[in-house]
């Protein structure tokens, strides 16, 4: 690999325009990366792609493995598993031959009706720190560049490229900053900044969080790139520390009438101006020569630029780079894997998991296509899916009768945005001669079999966040339908976040599948029938939509374009115990097949040591979560704090001690003056299934 003294070196020999053409992207002429550098010929500087995204490698034209959705990710509670997603994304990268991945997101979920939930990872700092940090790892061990996104409180998709959040500094460093702050800490070769402004700057241009924050205090080495189309001045955001524009080019979005006169494209909200690029072009140049950019700025950031580049082999021997690997078996199975983990059992009167020769009836509107994903940039082609229909009716023994009941929700991408872009995402047409749309059908159908099964979802994407936390269309009317029918109903949700369940009384049992990608429905057969125990716990808080904290149209969606996170520190789990409203399901809920009990726990010099027993006769999967309360303090802080968390596997009967280190974030505030500071006194730690299911305490002193 290329030493530092080596890119000095490069950066000294290279001209003014071979600088700036490494710092503003360009068009690929393959046409594959969604960001793309030409590379300077002269000096062998090669070629730099990069590529998105979060669920799987998104390279025009091309298919790729298509993993669940970083919600799913991040609901297995299991940070190892996030590694080998990481990896196995970035081998796919490399196959398809991409340098750097556009991912992970690990904005903090702040409301639930953000269109790009389903990208992100929890509502809380620590797991979406823990997770987003093993995502990064397993990416950056292959010798791909990950680029961890949107930087920073980036919360929402309501006029995002605008939008000012307006938020306190103490609410920034304890909940929005440590996610970004655990993927710098974990070797993050890219920081994408958010569209959105913070305190009335423009995130590309803020020279405070970028410059001062990521780069100064957190010595962070990589590059930091604006989101497409997402540079807002020149001067600002190369003083500011941005290194890199993508894509560098503006999008002809020009369109002709028949006589030639020309319509002005009126841009929708949340989507950016693609006329506005290559500001680090020639405006940078001339800045340069104005005196209102330091020549030495340029150096920094090309600087930083091949350094990432040399980080992925790409100015050395290649030596570091990983094999590059497509849909092998070995990532068709890890998308399995990650999509039953991370399926989280809500409500189970006995139903589940079903018994072998059990007659089911699998009904819903999308039952005959896979819940890939969500709309926009995350949108991954698979070679191979499997619908629910398939999965079940392969995996069970008994009679398997499949139909629709009600029309397909519509759905929209990010792309059905943009009417001059070709090849828009389509969710499909009914055919009535393929599909049933009768409820009545759909009730008879339930009403014959064992058990009914049914299959809903939600339509989100980036570029739009919902009205509502009801599922759309008829599908709630379905399931109570349905249930009324068969007292043995199951409801499966794919959903991009949390969603109002107004029927949970009337079903049997109640999963939560995200959107659980390629594997949708091997993933839920295997969990249906226990071939998998669902290993999933809620990483985010349900409640009805009235109850969440950002409920004010000042806090959400904003007014005069700002949102005031006036809630603070108070998101998610943390409001509830504020409030003592109790929620739909609390954050860290999730049932296993098996039973468990939880014997001891004793504090230890780094943490505390607890020992959990699977009390079932089957093996199971347990979630062990560690929360702290802190002693008096002379600031409000939250009744309890996720510290550490660890998903184990156990045997039926075994018995297992497990060491948890507790993270310094749960136990500290940031105090603007003094910075970090502990509370005098015992800390109260919590050990328990749930922020609402605590089984254990002890007073920690550490």
């Amino acid at each position: 690999m290329q030493s530092s003294r080596d890119i000095d070196a490069l950066v000294s020999a290279l001209t003014r325009s071979e600088k700036l053409s490494l710092v503003c992207g360009t068009v690929d002429p393959e046409g594959t990366a969604t960001g793309y550098l030409a590379g300077v010929d002269r000096l062998d500087i090669p070629p730099f792609h990069l590529v998105d995204g979060p669920l799987g490698v998104r390279a025009e034209g091309e298919r790729a493995t298509a993993f669940p959705a970083s919600i799913a990710t991040a609901a297995s509670f299991d940070p190892d598993l996030g590694h080998d997603q990481g990896r196995a994304m970035a081998r796919e990268a490399t196959a398809l031959g991409q340098d750097a991945l556009l991912a992970p997101g690990v904005n903090i979920v702040r409301v639930p009706q953000c269109g790009r939930n389903f990208e992100y990872l929890s509502e809380d700092p620590v797991l979406a720190g823990d997770v987003g940090a093993a995502l990064v790892s397993g990416i950056e061990s292959t010798g791909v560049l990950a680029t961890v996104k949107h930087f920073v409180a980036n919360n929402q998709e309501s006029a995002r490229t605008s939008v000012s959040a307006e938020v306190d500094e103490r609410t920034l460093r304890e909940l929005y900053l440590p996610p970004f702050r655990a993927a710098v800490d974990a070797g993050v070769g890219s920081v994408m900044t958010g569209y959105n402004r913070v305190n009335g700057s423009y995130m590309s241009d803020h020279a405070e969080l970028v410059g001062d924050v990521l780069k100064d205090e957190w010595g962070f080495d990589g590059y930091v790139v604006s989101d497409w189309y997402g540079l807002a001045t020149t001067v600002g955001a190369a003083t500011a520390g941005l290194d890199l524009e993508m894509p560098g080019v503006a999008l002809d979005t020009e369109t002709s009438n028949d006589d030639g006169s020309l319509d002005e494209f009126e841009w929708p909200d949340g989507i950016p101006d693609a006329t506005h690029a290559g500001l680090f072009g020639e405006p940078l140049s001339a800045a340069i020569d104005e005196g209102a950019v330091p020549p030495d700025r340029l150096d920094d950031m090309v600087r930083r630029v091949l350094g990432g580049m040399a980080r992925t082999g790409l100015l050395g021997d290649g030596s570091v780079r990983a094999d590059g690997a497509l849909d092998t078996p070995a990532h068709r199975a890890l998308a399995t894997r990650v999509a039953t983990r991370g399926t989280v059992l809500l409500e189970n009167d006995g139903v589940l998991p079903l018994a072998d020769g059990t007659d089911i009836a699998v009904i819903g509107p999308h039952v005959t296509e896979p819940k890939l994903g969500g709309g926009g940039s995350s949108e991954t082609t698979p070679f191979e899916a499997t619908t629910p229909a398939e999965g079940l009716s392969e995996r069970a023994d008994g009679t398997v009768t499949v139909t629709h009941g009600i029309p397909e929700i519509e759905s929209v991408s990010l792309f059905d945005l943009l009417p001059f872009v070709e090849g828009g995402h389509d969710e499909g047409e009914w055919n009535d001669e393929d599909h049933d749309r009768s409820m009545d059908t759909a009730v008879e159908a339930a009403a014959a079999a064992d058990v009914a099964v049914v299959f809903v979802r939600d339509a989100t994407t980036e570029g739009k966040d919902r009205d509502s936390l009801s599922l759309p269309g008829q599908q709630d009317e379905l399931i109570e339908a349905v249930a009324a029918a068969n007292d043995r109903t199951v409801v499966v949700v794919r959903s991009g976040g949390p969603v109002e369940l107004p029927w949970r009384d009337d079903v049997a049992a109640i999963l939560e599948a995200w959107y659980p990608g390629q594997a949708d429905g091997d993933a839920a057969a295997a969990v249906l029938y226990g071939d998998s125990d669902p290993g999933g716990r809620l990483p985010v808080t349900f409640a009805p939509a009235e109850d969440y904290p950002a409920t004010d149209e000042r806090q959400f969606p904003g007014v005069d374009g700002s949102a005031h996170y006036d809630e603070g520190v108070f998101v998610g789990y943390r409001h509830f115990d504020r409030t003592d409203t109790a929620p739909t399901y609390p954050f860290g809920h999730g049932h296993s097949y098996a039973t468990f009990e939880y014997r001891s726990v004793t504090e230890t010099d780094d943490g505390i040591e607890v020992t959990v027993e699977n009390t079932s006769d089957r093996p199971g999967r347990e979630v062990v979560q560690a929360y702290v309360r802190p002693p008096a303090s002379p600031v409000e802080r939250p009744l309890r704090e996720l510290a550490a968390f660890e998903s184990i596997e156990l045997d039926a009967g075994e018995s297992r001690s497990l060491s948890l280190s507790l993270d310094e974030l749960a136990r500290s505030y940031y105090d603007p003056d003094d910075g970090w500071v502990v509370d005098d006194g015992p800390h109260t730690v919590e050990i328990g299934r749930s922020a609402r299911d605590v089984r254990l305490t002890v007073e920690y002193d550490g």
